[in-house]
């Protein structure tokens, strides 16, 4: 077990580890013993029913959430002529073709954190697969896009959050700031759950959402009814 802050400790004594909080009581409990110095992250964690080993129940996608994420995010746009236009109108913070390629097979790829691309371009993109990983633009994350402009301005403004479930079967996911209001918390945990209900697949059998933790950066992991938290996505 690792060693608990004071801090930590204080907050852990505020919850009930052996129950199953409704959505909006565990939010409202994350907002009351989030008590760092900074504002933090409310993260949500999803367990889910599948196999991510075997390509048919693989689960992602992207979701825009209505209060946005909090977090600040540079892009990186691969788009020409008038899409490169677009791009830089809406605010990235890199554009260009085979000049940025080029700049990220140098290095330049740890100064960005989200990477856009446009399909006539993905051609030269696809050269950036061992640099990029997990980050390489792809059609089914909605960061391959002909609309780029609305894709810059989602993910600048942090209301576009792209998820992917772990090979433990675990889908991670800011869904806002401590010092958001409840109903905006709210609103994003129903966005959330319901953009991964919706990317259940079909191979997938059984109970899908098997287990929900939502917590803040510094604070305690509290456990949420699925059920529930069904039933608001649904909303």
């Amino acid at each position: 077990m690792p060693n608990r802050t004071k801090r930590y400790q204080e907050s852990a004594a505020q919850i009930d580890k052996s129950r199953l909080y409704d959505p909006l009581e565990a939010i409202e409990t994350v907002k009351k013993i989030a008590n760092a110095k900074f504002d933090e992250t409310v993260d949500l964690a999803v367990k889910l029913g599948v196999d991510p080993r075997h390509g048919d129940q693989m689960v992602r996608g992207v979701t825009p959430l209505p209060h946005g994420s909090g977090k600040k995010r540079r892009v990186a746009v691969f788009a020409r002529g008038e899409n490169a236009q677009a791009a830089e109108e809406a605010g990235a913070d890199a554009v260009g073709a085979e000049d940025l390629v080029a700049k990220i097979q140098a290095g330049a790829d740890k100064e960005f954190d989200v990477f856009l691309a446009t399909p006539d371009v993905m051609g030269i993109v696809g050269r950036l697969g061992r640099v990029l990983t997990q980050r390489m633009p792809n059609p089914k994350a909605g960061t391959v896009t002909p609309d780029i402009a609305r894709a810059v301005r989602e993910v600048k403004t942090g209301g576009r959050v792209e998820f992917k479930v772990e090979k433990t079967g675990i889908v991670h996911m800011p869904i806002g700031k401590a010092s958001y209001t409840v109903d905006q918390l709210r609103e994003n945990f129903s966005a959330a759950i319901g953009a991964i209900l919706k990317a259940r697949p079909a191979a997938a059998k059984g109970h899908y959402l098997q287990q929900i933790v939502i917590s803040s950066t510094m604070g305690p992991g509290l456990r949420i009814d699925t059920a529930a938290a069904a039933r608001i996505a649904d909303k």
